[in-house]
């Protein structure tokens, strides 16, 4: 390990030279109280910026925030954020060509992730990868400006959010509500299966967003509150007993006018399988972690998935029990999407009926009558949506403001009044008795499962994986189209899910073993041995139900029917 003084030394010795000699910088270097590495260098001053970290072997930060999981990963969300900030603060843009002198690091967004930019070990010590810009006039070194930043810029971003005792009494409070709302967000989460719950929304829970294109929440906006006869109470260690809006296991229907807030409500409990900020709003709705949004998505691929429950007989005889597509239709797509949802091990579905294929949730009476049902392959969700409760424990929460074909299914139906929610169950079971609705005959039980076996993948003598956004992950130039797997929140995750794929390919899939034992052979290899230590660079966590939402898209990996 070198010292801050060779560093500077190594710095005179390149000032000026053309700009691959700054690879003579890589290593570690001890600062005293901090380690800096810079662990990769970009080949020139136009390429994306270089990887440099830092470790704070003691920090002094208070023991609570280690007490579990949940606690670690919201403090280093807020240290991340104290690292951005004070990054902000000192860096002054130098001179220099094309990204010369720039400095980034991670801006967390509303939910909490456990991220490898920031990373709090057993022991308590502090690592944050942030990136560099290093600098140059064309392509020749300006190690002057390098050394400003890293023996004086990075020093002082150190010691203001890294050192606890050099917090400010409004840091410290902010990072004690940080790691007590983790607390509390986990204690709720644990009671949901023990309350008979798929979800749960506090009272005055700020659910209206900024904009279409901010999480931040809408000022002004109206306080949640449940009606009296859907309210349940929690315990939490820190905010003591919180009521709110206990959305039981079974099928649950959101009614309502348009722009009354139906849409709303459901996209606050599809982000709610994660952690929240304080004062998002949405810090606490808690939804079972297993939910799956799930849609119709035209065009995407499919591959050997068991569809029969859903859609059987087609007419050119393409088998439904292992079905394939280069081009699903709407119907076939939110088909597989739920059949592949359950394969995931989805205890909870989440549909809004604006963004789901009409003839795959109902077929009315007069259609049934004009093509009868022999002529019609699907089986529309409302004639299996019980059978998913009964025999498979499936919970659905369904957005419908079109159709009342569902009010005779829900044992629980909410109407949205304004952003109010009211328990209208008792007025939609007696309404629905006006009204007959006929269901497909002759169905046999629901047995859409798969289980299927993952292939390897031929891959070039230098596999690349990128991401693009939150639309696409590229590997080896090949595509993943992910923009409609509506519960990835950040680019961060496409990023992991591109190298976990590969990390799969690479070292886990055997041609035998199923999607299931591929997708837990990769959590269990983040949970051993830390995210930090699996994914390279700057990613962020997922939950299995999104990697299998990525096998499942690709084009150039099999996935094949498990033979019996």
């Amino acid at each position: 390990m070198k010292t801050a003084e060779e560093l500077k030394q190594i710095l005179n010795r390149i000032e000026g030279r053309p700009y691959p000699a700054y690879k003579d910088t890589r290593g570690i270097y001890s600062f005293g109280p901090f380690l800096l590495s810079v662990d990769h260098v970009q080949g020139d001053p136009f390429a994306a910026p270089s990887d440099v970290s830092v470790l704070v072997k003691q920090p002094g930060f208070p023991k609570e925030i280690l007490q579990s999981r949940q606690t670690r990963i919201a403090a280093q969300d807020m240290i991340l954020r104290f690292f951005g900030q004070a990054l902000n603060q000192a860096a002054v843009r130098g001179k220099g060509s094309g990204k010369s002198g720039r400095l980034s690091v991670t801006r967390p967004g509303q939910e909490i992730l456990e991220r490898t930019s920031c990373h709090i070990s057993e022991d308590g010590a502090i690592r944050v990868r942030f990136n560099i810009g290093f600098p140059a006039n064309g392509r020749r070194i300006l190690a002057r400006e390098l050394e400003r930043i890293l023996l004086v810029t990075v020093p002082e971003v150190v010691n203001k959010s890294l050192i606890y005792r050099n917090y400010t009494p409004e840091m410290k409070a902010q990072l004690e509500e940080a790691w007590k709302l983790a607390a509390d967000q986990s204690a709720i989460r644990e009671q949901l299966e023990a309350l008979g719950l798929a979800a749960f929304v506090a009272d005055g829970s700020i659910l209206p967003r900024e904009s279409g294109v901010s999480q931040k929440p809408m000022r002004d906006a109206i306080p949640f509150e449940a009606p009296e006869s859907l309210r349940v109470e929690v315990e939490t260690p820190w905010r003591g007993k919180l009521t709110g809006l206990g959305i039981r296991k079974g099928i649950t229907l959101i009614a309502g006018g348009g722009y009354h807030g139906k849409s709303t409500l459901l996209e606050a409990l599809e982000r709610g399988v994660y952690d929240h900020i304080a004062g998002d709003g949405r810090e606490l709705v808690i939804t079972d972690a297993t939910a799956v949004k799930s849609r119709a998505e035209d065009g995407r691929s499919v591959q050997d998935v068991n569809i029969s429950g859903f859609i059987t007989n087609l007419p050119n005889g393409k088998d439904t029990e292992a079905f394939s597509t280069e081009d699903a239709s709407g119907s076939t797509s939110q088909a597989a999407g739920l059949a592949e949802a359950l394969e995931a091990g989805a205890h909870t579905l989440l549909i809004d009926e604006d963004t789901s294929a009409a003839n795959f949730m109902i077929r009315d009476n007069l259609m049934q009558e004009v093509v009868h049902g022999d002529q019609e392959p699907i089986i529309p969700f409302v004639d299996r949506v019980r059978e998913l409760r009964d025999s498979k424990g499936v919970s659905t929460i369904l957005v419908a403001g079109s159709s009342g074909a569902f009010f005779d299914k829900a044992d629980t139906v909410i109407q949205m009044d304004q952003y109010i929610p009211r328990d209208i169950t008792e007025k939609a079971r007696e309404a629905a008795k006006n009204y007959t609705f006929k269901e497909k005959e002759n169905l046999r039980s629901f047995d859409s499962t798969s289980t299927r076996i993952v292939h390897k993948a031929k891959e070039s003598g230098r596999s690349k994986v990128r991401s693009r956004g939150m639309d696409t992950i590229s590997i080896d130039r090949q595509d993943i189209d992910m923009r409609y797997v509506e519960q990835l929140v950040d680019p961060e995750q496409l990023a992991a899910i591109g190298q976990l794929l590969r990390l799969a390919n690479r070292e886990i899939v055997d041609d035998r073993k199923t999607l299931s034992e591929v997708v837990a052979a990769l959590q269990k290899r983040m949970e051993s041995g830390g995210l930090d230590e699996t994914v390279r660079g700057h990613g962020a966590a997922v939950r299995p139900q999104e990697l299998f939402a990525a096998f499942n898209r690709q084009r150039f990996q099999k996935i094949t029917p498990q033979e019996n």
